[in-house]
C-alpha cells in the first residue's frame, strides 16, 4: 500500500492525476481490505491509465434525477475485475472506483438511506419498524447489488420486501405503496448502455425521492466513509420477505383498471401487437395482461430472454429505431398493427404503428403521450365521468419540456394542466399533494380502495389524475404507481389502437385529427455528449454560458423570453415553487422554443426544440407539418454550431 500511495502522489505532483482523484483513491483503499480493490488500482497505475483512474475516482457518485447511476464495468477492465470470467463476458467483479456502481457505493448508499429513514420514522412514527421494497432489472450485477442492499438493510434493522427475480421499476413503485414500505430501491440504469447500472431511491409515497428527503439522504450517504458497517444483534435485525407471482397478480389487477372501454377492446380481437422487452423485464407483466384483454401478442424470440449485454441492440432504448428493428421486422412478417417495446426496467415505452399507407412508422414520445392524453380525456368526458360540473378537477400533468399539445388538449377540454420539472418524480410529488388534500378518513384507506372509489373521492375533494407524461417516452394513467409505467403505457396505448381500428382510422390519421382540432405541434430533441472528468467540466461551462451570455437572436428570430430555472423563483400554475434546476428556456418571436439542460443521469447536455402553428386546416396540414419540421432542423443546426463556439 505504501508503494502504491507513493506512486499515486508522484503522479499527482506531475499533474497526471486530479487532486480529488488522489484523495478519493486513498479514502477508498483505507475503507476495507478487499484485495480486488488494491489489485485493480495497482494494475491501472502500472499501465499508466491515469485518465481511467480520473474517470473512476474524480468524484463520488451523487444522487441525480434518478438516484445513483454510473459505470459498473470500466472502460478498461483489469485482470482483477475480470476474475474467472472470459474477456468477452461480464467481469466477475464490478468496476473499482468511487465514481462507479459497485459494492462499495451500493453499501454506502444503503447505509445512508437506512439511517435517514430510521431518523424520519423516529420523529414521525416511532413505533414503526422501517421497511424497504427492493426490485432489480436484468442488467449485469443487478441481482448481486439487490442482495447486498437487502443484506445491509436487514442487518441494520429494516424489514425488506425483495422481488424473487427481475421486475420492472413501476412494479417496485406499486410495491412500496401496497406494502406501506418506508422506502423503495430499484437496481437499474433504465435504458443506459450495458456497462451502466444504478440505484434508484423511492420514498413512502412510491415516488422517487424529492426534497427535502433527497438532499437529506445524500448527506447521510456522504457521511458513510466505507462499505463496512456494524451488524445489529440478530434479535434487532429485520426480516426478509420474498415477492413473487402472487404479488404480480395484485399489480396486474390494478393495471387492468386502466382500460376505459373494455367492451370496445373485446371487439377488436384481430388487433395484433408485436412486443419486445429488449432483453429486460417488460414481458413479465405486459404480455400476459395484454393477452388476457384479448389482444394478439407476438413476442420477438431473440429479445425475450433477460440478458444484461443486450446483444441484439446497440442501446436498449425503445425511443431508438434500431432498438425496435427486430419487432418491426416481426410486425411486417405477421402483418401486425402495432409494435410496442419497453426498456430493461420497463418504465419507458416506444411504439411503431402501421400508418395509412400500410408502412410501419415510429412515433415520438410526444406523439404517443398526446394520443393517450386525448383519448383518455375524450373518453372520460364521453362516459360522463368528467362533466361540466367537475371537469376542472381532472388534471393532466406534463413536464416543461413535453409538447404543449397536451396543454392545449387540457385547456380546450376544460381540464387543469400542471407542468413540472423534468423527471417523473415531480409528477409523483404532485400526485402526493393531491392525495394529501383528501379528507383524513379517505386518506387512511386510499391505497386499498378500488379505482372507481378513489376517482370519485378525488373529483369531489382534490384532482383526478387523467394522464401524465414526459417526452422521453414515460407515461402514467393512474396513481397506484407513482412513476412512469411501461406496463400501464402498453395497456393504455393498445386500447387507443383498438379505438382507432374500431373507427376505421389508423393512428397517424387519428393524430392528424388531433392536430386539426387543437393545432399542429412538432418537437425535436438532441444532445451533445462529453465523457469523463473533462467532459463533465465542458457540460458545466456550456450550461452556465446560456445564462451568462444569452443569445438575443436565434436562427434569425428574436429571443422574446429567457427563463432560468436555476434561480429558484419559477412557480407553476398552482403557485408552487419549482425546485432549482440547471435548465434555461428561450422563447422566440416565431413561436419556436428551446430548452437546454444537463442530463442528471448521463454525460450529456440535452436540447429540446418546439414549434407550433395553432391554426391549421385539412388542406394546409401537410404543408404546416413540413414547414415546422424544416424550421426545427434549422434551429438544431444553429444550436449545434453555437454550442461549439461556447465550448471553445
Amino acid at each position: 500500500m505504501s508503494d502504491l500511495r507513493e506512486t499515486l502522489e508522484h503522479a499527482f505532483r506531475e499533474n497526471r492525476l486530479l487532486a480529488s482523484t488522489l484523495a478519493n483513491i486513498l479514502q477508498f483503499l483505507s475503507g476495507g481490505n478487499n484485495p480486488v480493490y488494491e489489485a485493480a488500482i495497482g494494475e491501472l497505475v502500472e499501465n499508466g491509465a491515469w485518465t481511467e483512474l480520473d474517470d473512476r475516482f474524480f468524484k463520488t457518485l451523487a444522487f441525480g434525477t434518478g438516484g445513483l447511476r454510473g459505470r459498473t464495468i470500466g472502460k478498461i477492465v483489469t485482470r482483477a475485475e475480470a476474475g474467472s470470467q472470459a474477456s468477452d463476458r461480464c467481469p466477475e467483479f464490478p468496476c473499482v472506483g468511487t465514481n462507479a456502481m459497485n459494492f462499495y457505493n451500493v453499501s454506502r448508499a444503503t447505509q445512508g438511506l437506512v439511517k435517514y429513514i430510521k431518523e424520519y420514522l423516529g420523529k414521525n412514527s416511532p413505533e414503526t419498524r422501517p421497511s424497504i421494497a427492493i426490485a432489480y432489472d436484468t442488467r449485469f450485477f443487478s441481482r448481486q447489488f439487490a442482495e447486498l442492499t437487502a443484506k445491509v438493510a436487514t442487518e441494520n434493522g429494516c424489514d425488506v420486501y425483495l422481488f424473487e427475480s427481475a421486475r420492472s421499476t413501476p412494479e417496485l413503485s406499486f410495491a412500496v405503496r401496497y406494502t406501506n414500505s418506508t422506502a423503495g430501491i430499484v437496481i437499474t440504469a433504465s435504458h443506459n448502455p450495458p456497462h451502466d447500472n444504478g440505484f434508484k431511491v423511492y420514498f413512502a409515497d412510491g415516488a422517487q425521492v424529492v426534497e427535502p428527503h433527497a438532499g437529506a439522504i445524500m448527506n447521510e450517504v456522504n457521511k458513510v466513509a466505507d462499505e463496512v458497517y456494524a451488524v445489529l444483534p440478530k434479535s434487532q435485525q429485520g426480516k426478509l420477505v420474498s415477492l413473487g407471482p402472487q404479488f404480480d397478480d395484485l399489480y396486474k389487477a390494478r393495471l387492468r383498471t386502466l382500460v376505459l372501454r373494455p367492451d370496445m377492446v373485446s371487439t377488436q380481437k384481430e388487433l395484433k401487437i408485436a412486443f419486445t422487452p429488449i432483453h429486460g423485464t417488460g414481458a413479465t407483466i405486459s404480455v400476459p395482461v395484454l393477452r388476457e384483454l384479448g389482444f394478439q401478442v407476438l413476442t420477438v424470440p431473440e429479445q425475450e430472454g433477460p440478458d444484461g449485454s443486450f446483444p441484439t441492440v446497440r442501446s436498449p432504448n425503445p425511443e431508438n429505431a434500431e432498438a425496435l428493428a427486430m419487432a418491426i421486422a416481426l410486425a411486417e412478417r405477421e402483418n401486425a398493427d402495432l409494435v410496442i417495446g419497453t426498456d430493461p426496467d420497463c418504465d419507458r415505452m416506444g411504439v411503431a404503428i402501421r400508418d395509412r399507407s400500410g408502412r410501419m412508422q415510429l412515433l415520438t414520445g410526444n406523439q404517443i403521450g398526446s394520443l393517450l392524453a386525448y383519448y383518455r380525456t375524450k373518453t372520460f368526458k364521453t362516459q360522463g365521468l368528467l362533466n361540466d360540473q367537475n371537469k376542472d378537477r381532472g388534471v393532466i400533468i406534463k413536464t416543461v419540456v413535453t409538447t404543449d399539445l397536451q396543454k392545449a388538449i387540457a385547456q380546450r377540454e376544460g381540464l387543469h394542466c400542471v407542468e413540472t420539472l423534468t423527471g417523473f418524480k415531480y409528477i409523483g410529488e404532485k400526485l402526493g399533494k393531491y392525495e394529501a388534500a383528501l379528507p383524513e378518513e379517505i386518506r387512511r384507506l386510499y391505497r386499498g380502495l378500488p379505482e372507481q372509489e378513489t376517482r370519485s373521492a378525488r373529483l369531489k375533494n382534490s384532482y383526478f389524475y387523467v394522464f401524465g407524461g414526459e417526452e422521453s417516452y414515460g407515461y402514467s394513467g393512474a396513481d397506484f404507481v407513482r412513476d412512469k409505467d411501461g406496463n400501464g403505457a402498453a395497456i393504455m396505448f393498445a386500447e387507443v389502437a383498438a379505438y382507432a381500428k374500431s373507427n376505421g382510422v389508423t393512428l397517424d390519421q387519428l393524430l392528424d385529427q388531433i392536430y386539426l382540432e387543437y393545432g399542429c405541434y412538432l418537437e425535436k430533441s438532441g444532445s451533445l455528449a462529453f465523457e469523463g472528468a473533462e467532459g463533465a467540466e465542458k457540460i458545466r461551462r456550456l450550461a452556465d454560458s446560456y445564462n451568462a451570455e444569452p443569445p438575443v437572436e436565434i436562427d434569425g428570430s428574436k429571443v422574446v423570453m429567457v427563463k432560468d430555472f436555476a434561480t429558484g423563483k419559477v412557480r407553476d400554475v398552482e403557485g408552487d415553487l419549482l425546485p432549482r434546476e440547471k435548465m434555461t428556456m428561450f422563447e422566440l418571436a416565431d413561436r419556436r422554443r428551446i430548452a437546454v439542460r444537463p442530463s442528471g443521469t448521463e454525460p450529456k447536455i440535452k436540447f429540446y426544440l418546439f414549434g407550433k402553428n395553432p391554426v391549421v386546416s385539412a388542406g394546409s396540414l401537410a404543408q404546416v407539418k413540413e414547414d415546422l419540421a424544416a424550421a426545427l432542423e434549422r434551429l438544431w443546426a444553429w444550436v449545434r454550431e453555437d454550442a461549439k463556439k461556447r465550448v471553445g
